[in-house]
Parts: C-alpha cells; structure tokens; sequence
C-alpha cells in the first residue's frame, strides 16, 4: 500500500526517475501526466515536484548548478508560483541553490541564440519541458508544487544534432543514433564530447541534490496550497 506521505516527481529521462525514487515518493514521466497524477491524488498524493537537468538560459550558471523554482513560465505564457514553505525547504537543504524562475518548453533549446531570446523575455534561468506541465496539474488539483533542477548545458553552449538525435521518447539514450549522427557530421564530435561531459556533471550534481533534500523531497507536514497562474511580463529579471 502507498505511504500516505507520499509525494510526485515530474521527470523526463530514464535516469532522472532512477535518482528521484526513494521512500515517499512515486515518479511519473512526461508520458500520460495528467492521468497517473488523478491516480496519484486519489492515493493521497501531498505535492509534486518537478525534478531533473535543464538547459541553462542565463549565461553565468554553470552545469551542476542548483535551481529551486520560485515559479513556472508556461509556454502559453502564465506564470505559476511555486509552494513558498516547500521551496524554503529545498533551498535551505541545497546551499548554494539559486531561487529563480523556470521557462517550460515543448522540446529541447539547442541553439544559444535561442536560450538568449527566452531568457530576455521571461527571465527565466533555465528552461525544460516537465516543469509546466506539473505546476498547470498542481494548480489544477489544488496541491502543492516545487520544482528543483541542475543545469546541464550551459546558455552559451549549443547542443549538437547528434546528441538530439539520441535522446528516445523514454528518456533513455539511443547510441546507434548519435554514431550515425556523427558520421554524418564527424565535426561535431567534440561538441559532443563537451555535451557528455557536461551530461555527467549534471547527472552526478543530480544525484547529490537528492541526497541533500531526503525522503519525499522535504515536504513540509502542512505544505501551502497549489499555485494559481499569475500574467507573464514582457521581460524580467531574477528575483532577489
């Protein structure tokens, strides 16, 4: 039976769900969110948390770093706030973590022109393609929701075509893709290399994060109620 503490995390890569499981916490993946979500709430699900790397968009983060959400930019254009208490418990378990707001997208941000342009008009930090869904399901159901993520690939870094090439539904990794890739384009070999490298880093700065936070992320007992969206400004800058 499902320990009525219970928590959600939101990820989207096969090895995001193997790092965030442990006691108190059920992982769902991008695939069917919005059911298994109605299914864990009817379980007693207390929150969800977005988790997992994300692609940087302001230029001085490096991969490994820390981001606690202080809200969500969905791509329709709403911003929704995370939990206050929840996010204060993240933060105080991660030093070092920055508090700043993430961009939701559709698919992967490759191109550093690109991760500039989203950044100047949402002020978001770093951008990924789970964290809106969850925060418009959190809303929906009137739970709490936080989001915590690590850069991988840094703003000023574009993501080459053979790693995008790669990257299956499940989250897992095609290797065949990426050496067709690379034959195609032997070029863009050490771009790839730089982006494995920066995967490994994220990955092992994942895996310290969850340690950090412990079981069901550090939900509070009686965490606050779920976000509501606010309107997007034009341009912003990171919160204080």
């Amino acid at each position: 039976m499902q320990d009525a503490q219970f928590v959600v995390a939101a990820v989207g890569l096969a090895f995001e769900a193997r790092i965030a499981a442990g006691p108190g916490v059920t992982v769902l993946g991008r695939g069917g969110l919005a059911a298994s979500v109605e299914k864990a709430i009817e379980k007693g699900c207390r929150g969800i948390v977005s988790f997992g790397i994300a692609g940087g968009l302001m230029q001085d983060l490096r991969p490994g770093a820390f981001i606690v959400a202080s809200s969500v930019i969905d791509i329709s254009g709403e911003r929704w706030p995370t939990c206050p208490a929840w996010s204060a418990r993240l933060l105080q378990s991660l030093p070092g973590a920055i508090h700043a707001p993430i961009a939701g997208s559709q698919g992967p941000v490759a191109h550093p022109a690109v991760k500039r342009l989203l950044h100047r008009k949402t002020g978001a930090a770093i951008v990924d393609m789970e964290s809106h869904l969850a925060a418009r399901l959190a809303a929906r159901h009137g739970i709490p929701f936080a989001a915590l993520r690590v850069v991988c690939d840094p703003a000023h870094r574009a993501l080459p075509s053979a790693a995008l090439a790669g990257m299956r539904e499940d989250g897992s990794t095609d290797g065949l893709a990426v050496l067709r890739g690379l034959a195609a384009r032997p070029g863009t070999l050490p771009g790839v290399m730089r982006a494995a490298f920066d995967a490994a880093a994220a990955r092992a700065h994942l895996e310290r994060a969850r340690a950090m936070v412990g079981p069901s992320f550090g939900v509070m007992p009686q965490a606050a109620a779920g976000p509501q969206p606010e309107s997007l400004p034009v341009a912003g800058t990171l919160p204080a």
